[in-house]
């Protein structure tokens, strides 16, 4: 392991994730106000769900499907080519698994937008399609039937397709590396989600966290809604 590569690999990998997509396409479609600026009325009650992040879901309530779209993509490309490229360079996974990860860290808290960024999904499941593209699939699918048909329990369904990684990372690669780094962007993750997961149990206490209601009112929830419609899963 040497030591100079990886911080080439992690500063160039949090660069990249820094960039942020979301304020110039806001910029190209000419819209002035800021995702953070957007409050969501909660309905049936005098409460409101205020956005704190600026990535693609919140982009979407912003710029429509297609500038939420383009937003998506290219914060899944900013993770994904680097960690492409590093994995292409060097044979030991730790290069490519920490270039992926200070990818999550750059979008999350970008330097180039006062590290005010989104939460981390689309950076992360850009970075999976390189390292496993198959794990992608499947963490995702499963943390979304678990939370939604088993459990009911939106939170859990946000947050269960990360958690199902670590045990991915563990059973499928002869490697700690892998499970260090499925570790780490939990971590990463549940830190990022924290405002999101203040509201989410406040709207719990007051009975107004259902399924439905969560995805209806959410940005989370409509990126959970696009999750799903893209994996083919449909609630009854």
């Amino acid at each position: 392991m040497r030591w100079n590569v990886i911080f080439i690999v992690a500063l160039s990998g949090y660069l990249f994730g820094a960039i942020p997509f979301t304020k110039l396409i806001r910029r190209l479609f000419k819209v002035s106000k800021e995702a953070p600026d957007i409050e969501i009325p909660i309905s049936g009650t005098n409460e409101t769900y205020r956005v704190t992040a600026t990535g693609a879901v919140t982009a979407s309530m912003e710029l429509g499907t297609r500038g939420g779209c383009i937003v998506a993509i290219l914060d899944m490309l900013k993770v994904a080519l680097p960690t492409l490229v590093s994995r292409i360079i060097f044979e030991e996974p730790i290069y490519f698994l920490i270039t992926a990860t200070a990818g999550m860290i750059g979008h999350i808290w970008p330097v180039f937008n006062r590290f005010k960024g989104g939460r981390g999904v689309s950076s992360v499941y850009g970075a999976l399609l390189v390292i496993d593209w198959l794990g992608a699939f499947a963490v995702a699918a499963g943390g979304l039937l678990i939370g939604i048909f088993i459990f009911r329990d939106f939170l859990l369904a946000y947050v269960a397709g990360l958690w199902l990684l670590i045990p991915w990372m563990w059973l499928r690669y002869n490697d700690w590396s892998y499970f260090y780094f499925a570790i780490a962007i939990n971590i990463i993750f549940i830190v990022a989600m924290i405002p999101d997961i203040k509201q989410y149990l406040r709207f719990k206490k007051m009975g107004k966290a259902d399924v439905d209601t969560v995805m209806e009112m959410t940005p989370m929830g409509r990126g959970m809604r696009r999750m799903m419609e893209l994996l083919k899963i449909r609630r009854k």
